[in-house]
């Protein structure tokens, strides 16, 4: 999938494999950063590859690509809905590099998760977003995603 940038630089989009796992760590750890939580990442590249190359990964990854740099990502996995009895997509991490925004990495990244939901058949597309990161609410909002002001996220660390 590629896609041409406003400064005419092409953008491709592909699927990550377990040699690209240096630049999906760096892109989790500019993530981290950006959330401001550096110190929260315990994962590292070789941790990544080695899940990438398991019999069933725990993750896929799409990469988005610029002059030759990996700029951004997306990182997901399959859920399950029992009340639909389909699989569906949870998109964990989405990021493009700040200096990177505005080129149509975001949108070529988006758009290549909705072509994985449409060829697999997936009902649902699910994520969650920041309380205070309103520039990511904007983007899910314009391409047609809502709240679930219903729902309450729960969590355990084990």
């Amino acid at each position: 999938m590629q896609s041409k940038s406003r400064e005419s630089v092409a953008l491709e989009v592909r699927t990550a494999k377990p040699d690209d796992a240096v630049h999906i760590d760096a892109l989790i750890r500019a993530l981290a950063l950006y959330e401001k939580e550096p110190d929260a990442v315990e994962g590292d590249a070789e941790t990544l590859r080695a899940q990438m190359q398991s019999e069933r990964p725990p993750f896929e990854c799409l990469l988005v690509w610029r002059g030759g740099e990996a700029i951004g990502f997306a990182l997901f996995f399959q859920t399950y809905s029992t009340w639909k009895a389909q699989p569906g997509m949870w998109l964990e991490d989405f990021f493009v590099l700040p200096e990177h925004r505005g080129c149509g990495a975001g949108d070529a990244l988006f758009q290549a998760l909705l072509e994985i939901c449409e060829t697999r058949g997936y009902p649902r597309f699910e994520l969650t977003a920041l309380d205070w990161n309103e520039l990511a609410h904007r983007f899910y909002e314009k391409r047609g995603m809502h709240r679930m002001n219903d729902w309450t996220r729960w969590r355990k660390v084990l």
